[in-house]
Formats: C-alpha cells, structure tokens, sequence
C-alpha cells in the first residue's frame, strides 16, 4: 500500500489536548445533541458507555466514551476458554526474578500465516493483572492480517512498531500506525490488526496500571518533551458486516473466543476520553543539558502510568530520541549507574550511542533494579577521548519500558535460543585506572 494510501486508508483527526473530550461522526447527525443517552439514539443506533475508570474517580481522572453503534456490545454469545499461546500474564510466577544483566536478539521468523495476535510473545513482567496493577513486556512478530478481532481487559496496550506498518481497526476507527510511531489502545477497546507490508515486528507495553498520561513538566515549564496537540485520535468509521467473527477477549491472563454474528466494530459516532491513539516519537521536544553533567533519562519520559506514590511510576515510556549534546566537561554517553527502577530497553532503528554492538533493531535488554550497568568498554574509551563539540545524535532510535517493581522473566525468554549468552562480557576490559598522583 503507498504512503498516500496508508493515510486515505486512516483519517486523521490530531486530538485538542491529551485526555480530552473529543468527537467523531461517521453520519452526519449520528451524535445526539446535549445528550449522552438519550430516549432514542440517533438513526436508530444504540448508546453505550465504555469506561476506562470507576466512575467516581476525579474529573482530571476519569476516562470514559460513549458509543453509538449498530447493535450493543451486549449482544454476542458466551466466551470459552482457548489456547494463550505465547502469551502470558502476572502474577508471574513460574521464576523467580533475575538480577543479571539480559539481552536478546530479535524474535525468530514465526511460521507462515501468524497475525498479530498469534505472533506476541511474553518476555515477563510484574504486579498482578487482576489487582490492576504492573506491566507486561511483549514482543510481536507477523506475517499475516488479522481476521479476529480482539480486546484486552487486562490492561492497555502500547504498541511500539520496530519493522512493518500497521492498519488498527479499532471501534473508534482507523489509526495508521509507522516504526517510529507509537499506537495505545486503551483497555476493553475492540481491534483488529492489518499488516501493512509482508511482516510487521515490533514491542508491546501491557499496563495493567493507572493509564498511561503526559508527565508533568515541573520546572521544565510549559513547553516540552511530547505536545499534547501531536497525539492523533481515529476518525469514526464503522463495519456493517453480518456472518461469523471471531472475538477474541483477554480476560485475568487467559484468552477467550466467541463466534460473534456481526462485527463488533460497528460504532457510527463516538466522543469522550477513553480513545486510541497514535504519537510520532519524532515530535517529541527533548530536553538537555546546555552546560555541563549528563541529566538523568527521566526527562525522555513520553508517557507515564502513575502509582500510589507521587513520582514512582508504575509504567514510563521512555524515548531516545535524535538530540543534540552540547555540554561541556561531560562524558556524553548515558553514565554507569544503578537504578531503583527497572529498565527493559529496545531499540526501534540504527544504533545505541551507549553500545558498540551487540544491541540490534527488534532486539532488547534487561536490567533489573539495581543491577549495575551503562555503557561498554569500547563506547567508554571513545568517548572518554572525544573531543567535546557540539553533536547531533541522529543515527538511532531506542525507548525504555522503565517500571517500579523487577521484571520476572517467563521461562520461555529464559530459555530464548535468541536470548545473547555472554552479554556480560560488553563490561569485560574496563581496566584500573587509578593513582594518586
């Protein structure tokens, strides 16, 4: 599919203010006038509320839509039980966790005719899907279109494209989604996803937490790291199909499936919060220092999931954006540290300026909290030795899931014939370099 047709194909509708009311027809005259359930929905659809939240949760909070559709979402038989596959959920507790330093290569080629939903792959995770608590760390590997559709009850899902672009049919509509793009589909939305070239690769953040928001800028100001105006929300479309269709529902860890008799993308005009949506990485307004020491990796937060302690999230996305580094007397690269948080890494395009090799597009690492690390022998000679000028950093695109609590491993990431057996030999050869004198 051509660019120009990947776009037609979406709509674009780029939302006023992050987490705000928005609105979509696809019908003139489909949205009631002053009134979310009215006596008689428009054109004979039916009015439905999707909440993200409790009800009684505070405004700035409280995440809901309403839908006009075609037939109500109550309307489908009864779910059985089917197979995860690959997929799995917390509490995890098959490992214990893992304080090593971990990397992998990218997922293996999967076999002809896997979609998006059969080709995710858990590498681990924390909390407890049930409690609405944590995150699970997903990758994804697929050659084929989905003709399913899905939803996840457990927790919203941020997907980070690293090969492949992305055709989202959700219930709100069609967001378009590019590597160096981001798409979240919030909790209990209905979607099915089409590959857009002949294999798509890429990560999942499952947050079973508070959902994901922009960070507060504190001194920063008023103006920074992502805009609200650059995310992007679905213009309204709708399926008026009748015969089978599989609904699949991921429900505390397992997977259920349905036989619907219609689509249940089939909402004609929605508004509200609780909305999909799409963010270009390539917008995002780093900040950086301009005078000297290296400022820590929070401020490439994108996203946030709050926790009960202010400041301690549940979930960051974090982005490695290109930047320029202009500070002086400092060694450049990200320094040695450990970390009360813990960090799973990947990398979205090109090269990681705190690695030499090693670390590959669709690949990932792993380090636990406190678990020492930064960058490796031949990155820290380089730089050590640079001379300090002005740089643009633009041959790379890496992001971090960043979250409060160690990640376990499933044992099938432990056991991964991807997963690199000597990444600990990266910190081999940083030699004593000390004297008094």
């Amino acid at each position: 599919m051509s660019g120009d047709a990947r776009k037609t194909a979406e709509g674009l509708s780029y939302l006023s203010g992050f987490g705000n009311e928005h609105a979509s027809e696809a019908v003139p005259g489909a949205l009631p006038e002053g009134r979310n359930s009215p006596q008689r929905a428009p054109l004979g659809l039916y009015a439905e509320q999707l909440s993200g939240s409790a009800f009684t949760e505070p405004r700035a909070h409280n995440r809901r839509s309403w839908l006009y559709r075609i037939r109500p979402s109550a309307a489908h038989p009864a779910f059985t039980l089917t197979g995860n596959g690959a997929i799995r959920t917390a509490p995890f507790t098959e490992a214990v966790p893992d304080p090593n330093r971990l990397r992998w290569n990218p997922l293996p080629q999967p076999p002809a005719g896997t979609d998006f939903l059969g080709g995710l792959w858990t590498l681990g995770g924390n909390g407890d899907a049930a409690q609405r608590s944590g995150m699970a760390v997903h990758l994804y590997h697929a050659n084929s279109s989905m003709e399913r559709v899905f939803s996840d009850a457990d927790g919203e899902l941020l997907i980070v494209p690293e090969r492949g672009g992305l055709l989202l049919h959700t219930e709100f509509g069609r967001l378009h989604v590019e590597p160096a793009e981001v798409a979240l589909i919030p909790r209990g939305v209905r979607f099915r996803v089409e590959l857009l070239d002949e294999t798509a690769r890429g990560y999942v953040c499952e947050n079973y937490g508070a959902p994901f928001q922009l960070p507060d800028l504190g001194p920063i100001g008023a103006n920074g790291l992502a805009n609200a105006r650059d995310f992007r929300a679905p213009v309204a479309a709708y399926e008026d199909v009748d015969g089978p269709v599989e609904v699949v529902n991921k429900f505390c860890g397992n997977l259920w499936t349905a036989a619907y008799a219609h689509s249940p993308l089939d909402v004609v005009a929605w508004h509200g919060n609780h909305v999909p949506y799409v963010y270009d990485l390539r917008r995002f307004n780093v900040i950086g220092s301009i005078s000297y020491d290296h400022p820590d990796p929070s401020i490439f937060t994108v996203l946030t999931s709050p926790s009960d302690t202010p400041g301690l999230a549940g979930v960051d996305f974090v982005v490695f954006a290109p930047r320029w580094l202009v500070g002086e007397d400092t060694f450049r690269p990200p320094y040695f540290h450990r970390n009360v948080m813990s960090e799973y890494m990947g990398l979205i395009e090109g090269a990681y300026d705190a690695k030499a090799e090693g670390f590959v597009p669709g690949g990932g690492s792993l380090h636990n909290m406190m678990s020492a690390h930064g960058p490796d022998r031949e990155t820290f000679d380089r730089a050590s030795a640079a001379e300090l000028r002005p740089q643009k950093i633009d041959d790379g695109l890496a992001f971090m899931f960043e979250t409060r609590w160690p990640l376990t491993l499933t044992p099938q990431a432990a056991g991964a014939e991807h997963l690199q057996q000597r990444y600990d030999d990266v910190w081999q050869g940083l030699e004593r370099h000390f004297r008094l004198s």
